[in-house]
């Protein structure tokens, strides 16, 4: 997604959130258009207020690759017009991005590195549900999942991170920037959230 979309997105949270539902046809045309994953879809749909399945929403559309926002603005089309109308002046209304060039390219001497800890606590705060599905890609077994969720009950936050540090012992050398990369591929997350966090 471009930055100024994710901008558009961050600045009218709050506007969103009160002004749209999401459970009726948004949430299962983006699902339908494969921008969301059934886990997704679950993850938003367990939220018990309106409010928070929208935010749900937005925190996730960001990671969904570069035709999600053209795709969430085509799902507003039918019964929240206003809204998109509102989106598309905020828009219009930012100054250009900067900079030439695609947002997924990494240098490749940072795609051959080890992550740092930080580094994996900023990408653990970005994954949603998708983070075991990532960490099984990455080769941790099944049981090692399941004590991260033991481990830390209450925070998806924290089961997310202690997979990525078990990931990280465990490979050592091996445990690089470009091969977490291409786990978050596998896991169908847009390979813009790990430039994010690489920033």
């Amino acid at each position: 997604m471009d930055q100024a979309h994710r901008e558009v997105l961050r600045k009218q949270r709050l506007y969103l959130s009160n002004q749209i539902l999401v459970s009726d046809t948004i949430v299962q045309f983006l699902y339908q258009e494969n921008i969301l994953t059934a886990s997704h879809v679950e993850e938003i749909e367990s939220q018990n207020t309106s409010k928070r399945k929208t935010l749900s929403l937005l925190d996730v559309l960001p990671t969904r690759g570069p035709r999600a926002f053209d795709l969430f603005m085509e799902s507003l089309l039918q019964d929240f017009s206003w809204v998109r109308d509102s989106l598309l002046q905020q828009l219009e209304a930012q100054p250009a991005a900067t900079g030439p060039g695609s947002e997924d390219d990494i240098p490749e001497a940072v795609l051959g590195r080890v992550p740092s800890d930080r580094e994996l606590s900023r990408l653990a705060s970005r994954l949603g549900p998708e983070w075991d599905s990532l960490l099984l890609h990455l080769g941790l077994s099944a049981g090692a999942l399941y004590r991260c969720r033991a481990d830390h009950p209450l925070s998806a936050h924290g089961q997310a991170l202690a997979g990525l540090v078990k990931w990280r012992q465990s490979g050592g050398r091996a445990a690089t920037v470009g091969r977490l990369l291409e786990g978050l591929q596998a896991a169908e997350v847009h390979p813009s959230v790990l430039r994010e966090v690489l920033q």
